[in-house]
């Protein structure tokens, strides 16, 4: 169907294009019962303001955006983004902007994107998440003035207002945790090195590895597939220093990590301990069920929604803490031997 236009509106109405307009923007010049007729006969058509004119005649978009620089085949099993996008959908509910999501491999194309979307205004300001060491874009975005919020943080984010969680406390409980349960051996699984919130952990890491004598805890680093998560399982579990516990980035890779420890025979928590980050239901699904650090993902992302809102409408630029971490102990972990 042809989407109904002011004109359509106007002949219905039987009124001129400028008396609809005036009706449509609440500005005066026509009679309340004649605004309300508009009104009904407008909705009656199913007549929506478009976009593109509101951005030439009050510079509003209407639209945040968010790209997420992950290969598809990663994206499409990481419960980590779906949570967030849920928090973020829900914090724009029924207000007067939409989410614009596009997803990357290619860093360049991402900042490609930027430049485009604030030159043809196809958004009012922008969510940058995956936050990496001397990441080229928070430089870009302040350089072209598209407003932006960090989902993550407050390291590296290069001025930009953040919302961010404390994973280096998180990562210390846990290791405090399996040291109190008698691990000695942690072998840690984490995502890219270049990411801020995976050298925040690995320092966190191995400040508290140090401090609590455990000589034999180290990290691993891969893409957070879970193709990537069974393959490194498999290789350190099968070594002659196998650990007695293991610590995943996100919850797909400790669940594959469940699945090679029962393909070699290795009973969890028996002979070994594993840990999840960002207990999604997965890892209350699977058996045993997976110790995880618990993370408020969805508060995480209607946080960073409102604070990039907030400086739309001209309030101060600051960062925000979400709630803490926590360490929420299931069945996957026991005794370490």
């Amino acid at each position: 169907m042809k989407r109904p236009t002011i004109a359509d509106i106007a002949k219905a109405a039987g009124v001129s294009k400028g008396a609809v307009s005036y009706a449509l923007n609440g500005r005066p010049g026509v009679a309340e019962t004649t605004r309300r007729r508009i009104l009904d006969i407008a909705e009656g058509l199913g007549w929506a303001p478009s976009s593109a004119a509101r951005a030439l005649s009050d510079g509003r978009a209407g639209a945040i955006g968010l790209i997420v620089d992950r290969p598809a085949r990663v994206l499409g099993v990481e419960p980590y983004f779906m949570q967030l996008i849920a928090g973020i959908q829900n914090a724009l509910a029924d207000g007067p902007f939409a989410l614009l999501l596009q997803v990357s491999d290619n860093q360049e194309a991402e900042l490609a994107t930027y430049r485009r979307w604030w030159a043809e205004r196809r958004v009012d300001g922008v969510l940058v998440v995956d936050l990496r060491v001397d990441d080229p874009r928070t430089p870009l975005l302040q350089e072209i003035g598209l407003p932006a919020v960090v989902v993550g943080g407050p390291e590296g984010r290069g001025g930009l207002p953040c919302v961010w969680t404390d994973d280096g406390t998180a990562v210390t409980e846990v290791l405090e945790y399996l040291a109190a349960l008698g691990h000695r051996s942690v072998v840690r699984v984490a995502g890219p090195a270049e990411f801020v919130h995976t050298r925040v952990r690995s320092a966190a890491f191995d400040a508290t590895a140090e401090r609590l004598g455990l000589a034999g805890a180290r990290t691993v680093y891969t893409d957070y597939s879970d193709e990537a998560g069974a393959v490194v399982a498999r290789r350190v579990l099968a070594a002659a220093d196998a650990p007695t516990a293991m610590v995943f980035d996100n919850d797909v890779m400790a669940v594959a990590a469940l699945g090679v420890a029962q393909e070699l025979g290795l009973p969890v928590p028996d002979r070994l301990s594993l840990v999840a980050w960002d207990d999604s239901a997965l890892c209350r699904l699977v058996r045993p069920a997976l110790t995880a650090v618990s993370r408020p993902i969805p508060a995480h992302g209607e946080a960073a929604v409102r604070l990039l809102l907030d400086l739309l409408a001209g309030g101060e630029v600051r960062d925000v803490r979400t709630g803490q971490p926590t360490l929420v102990p299931r069945a996957s972990t026991g005794r370490g031997h």
